[in-house]
């Protein structure tokens, strides 16, 4: 799964990297982002915009919106079977900039370790997204991360991770094509251009945010293999 990332790049970076508009009074760099977090989005239907959407996907047709707790990732292998999911893959597709993510090691320690793209100061993650009312009639716009099988290599950490769009399909990603035409696309990233280490604990709190969350921990080699 994927239920931390980091994207604490200055906003003149985001605004280069994706040709959108980016109010430095919005926008904040976040260590830390987590679920339930109002966060920064490219949608399909304003791509030119960097939008704040909470994460944690509400179908437009769920009654109870605590259903968003359990949908801050949706599986690539099977989110044209879900409900929940099907209308979004297909109508409503977003990007969720990182210049990292967090996975806890699968084992008594839980480690958290920070996965990054050496080759890239920003990467793309893939997500949908939907626009659920309240009673009154009140909009909540919020998102989900797509996730699918690790690559090797992070498999010793975790057995999923969040899809990574290529820079050159992006634009795709954001088109009006169905998705059962975009499948292809949501796969595990290039393993030799993916890099961890571990970090601190204090990941583990979304009331931590701050540049300490990303210094490398020391933790014994022999410990992964």
């Amino acid at each position: 799964m994927c239920g931390r990332f980091q994207l604490s790049v200055k906003g003149k970076h985001i605004s280069e990297r994706y040709s959108v508009e980016v109010f430095d009074d919005i926008y904040n760099p976040n260590y830390n982002c987590a679920p339930s977090q109002n966060l920064p989005i490219i949608t399909n239907i304003n791509p030119t915009k960097l939008s704040y959407f909470k994460w944690g996907l509400i179908p437009f047709w769920a009654k109870d919106p605590k259903v968003g707790f359990r949908n801050i990732n949706a599986r690539a292998e099977t989110i044209l079977e879900k409900p929940s999911f099907r209308h979004s893959f297909n109508k409503r597709r977003c990007i969720i900039p990182a210049n990292g993510f967090y996975e806890w090691r699968q084992d008594s320690d839980k480690t958290p370790y920070r996965i990054f793209l050496k080759t890239e100061n920003v990467f793309s993650m893939a997500g949908i997204w939907d626009t659920w009312k309240d009673a009154e009639n009140k909009e909540f716009n919020t998102f989900s991360i797509l996730t699918t099988v690790a690559t090797e290599k992070i498999k010793i950490i975790h057995n999923r991770m969040p899809v990574i769009l290529r820079p050159d399909i992006e634009k795709e990603w954001l088109s009006d094509l169905p998705g059962d035409k975009l499948q292809a696309y949501i796969k595990s990233y290039d393993a030799k251009k993916l890099e961890f280490y571990p970090v601190s604990k204090r990941i583990n709190s979304p009331k931590h945010n701050d540049p300490d969350l990303i210094i490398p921990e020391s933790v014994q080699q022999s410990k992964l293999f």
